[in-house]
């Protein structure tokens, strides 16, 4: 297989390339898929065709910062690995890969509760910031045995997911059996050729314990096994009361990820949110619904002056990121970006995944004529009426 540092892995689309040689069909469309009939999983990335850059040009840009500050905390590029769930399914301890490459690369890495490794080897793992997102599996109780240990692990802020109050029906998954892949009895064997046809991942997955459980939802009888997702999340649907008792146990920054609404964007503030990530989960959740970049300048405009207004969902290059800069966001979360690396080559898939988008941001800044993403508005882009 080739190398993610090959001359031909330019684009974060020869990671996806890669990934898909190497993982199962049934691990690969997790990643890559969406819900339903991914109507908003392509518009995501879609929308940022219709926003068009204004250059200015003969201004000699020699160098571009990078640099902002997210929740006080300065990182090095306005890119955070935003939370994706079962990553130790591309990669062996994938996780800690995923984390230990953005604190490399300087920047923050987001748990997710629905990993597969324990929380407190991930923030081990990263010299960098890291916050954890947080699913009420399991109830209250539940939640707050991992909020505390998420404190006492050094994470530095809490995400709360607010847009996941059932699974979306992710039909590529259904169709490929990922859960009975996973579960611990015979439902898995009309699935199994998809792995048996991936070797070398099948090795590397026996030889990483395996069956997948979630470490971070500690049950009484033992932590959640992996087939139980649907049904768990269906039974901790998050409301706008539960942010009181998650700032008091949490004491930190809480950040609100899921807004897709300038009402919902206030709400999450009048009820203590220090950030809000304007997402629709990738597409993976409800379909049909507006692509994130088209609600991003009503939620800026609804909330920016009063909190931090982050992006995600369809970010693939380094130029989509700075058009959410322009429409207002702060920072940008990347999700599918990293992963196709993860699973295409681990912690090196990973850093390769940021340096694309690296080098894409600085190409772009200076193509515009601006040496900083801080200095990034709405002068630098022609937005459609629509």
């Amino acid at each position: 297989m080739p190398s993610v540092d090959a001359p031909g892995v330019i684009t974060i689309a020869d990671l996806r390339r890669l990934a898909k040689r190497r993982l199962p069909r049934a691990v690969f469309d997790y990643i890559d898929g969406g819900a339903e009939r991914e109507i908003t999983l392509g518009e995501n990335t879609r929308a940022f065709d219709r926003v068009l850059f204004r250059p200015r040009s003969a201004v000699p840009t020699y160098s571009c910062d990078l640099t902002t500050t997210v929740l006080g905390q300065t990182i090095a590029l306005p890119v955070l690995l935003a939370p994706v769930g079962s990553s130790r399914l591309f990669w062996p301890r994938g996780e800690e890969h995923a984390a230990r490459a953005a604190g490399k690369a300087g920047t923050v890495y987001t748990l997710s509760t629905l990993s597969g490794c324990r929380l407190e080897d991930v923030r081990a793992a990263t010299a960098g910031p890291a916050w954890y997102q947080l699913y009420l599996v399991g109830g209250r109780d539940v939640a707050l045995g991992a909020i505390a240990r998420a404190k006492a692990a050094g994470y530095n802020a809490l995400v709360v997911t607010i847009d996941t109050p059932v699974a979306g029906l992710r039909e590529r998954d259904w169709r490929n059996g990922i859960e009975q892949l996973l579960a611990r009895d015979l439902r898995s064997l009309p699935y199994a050729w998809q792995i048996l046809a991936r070797p070398g991942w099948l090795v590397s997955f026996l030889r990483d314990g395996g069956l997948m459980a979630f470490p971070n939802i500690e049950l009484p009888g033992g932590p959640m096994p992996y087939a139980d997702v649907g049904a768990a999340l269906k039974q901790s649907m998050v409301s706008w009361n539960d942010f009181r008792w998650i700032r008091d146990a949490w004491a930190g920054p809480v950040v609100a990820k899921g807004a897709h609404t300038a009402d919902d964007a206030r709400k999450a503030v009048d009820h203590g949110a220090d950030a809000v990530v304007v997402s629709n989960h990738g597409g993976r959740q409800l379909d049909g619904v507006a692509a994130t970049l088209r609600v991003l300048p009503e939620v800026v405009e609804a909330v920016g002056s009063r909190t931090e207004v982050l992006f995600d969902s369809g970010v693939r290059r380094g130029g989509d990121v700075v058009k959410a800069l322009a429409l207002g966001a702060r920072a940008v979360l990347v999700g599918r970006a990293y992963a196709y690396g993860l699973g295409a080559a681990g912690e090196a898939g990973v850093a390769r995944a940021i340096e694309i988008l690296r080098s894409d941001i600085v190409r772009t800044l200076q193509l515009l004529g601006c040496s900083s993403v801080r200095a990034m508005d709405r002068s630098y882009v022609a937005v459609p009426p629509d």
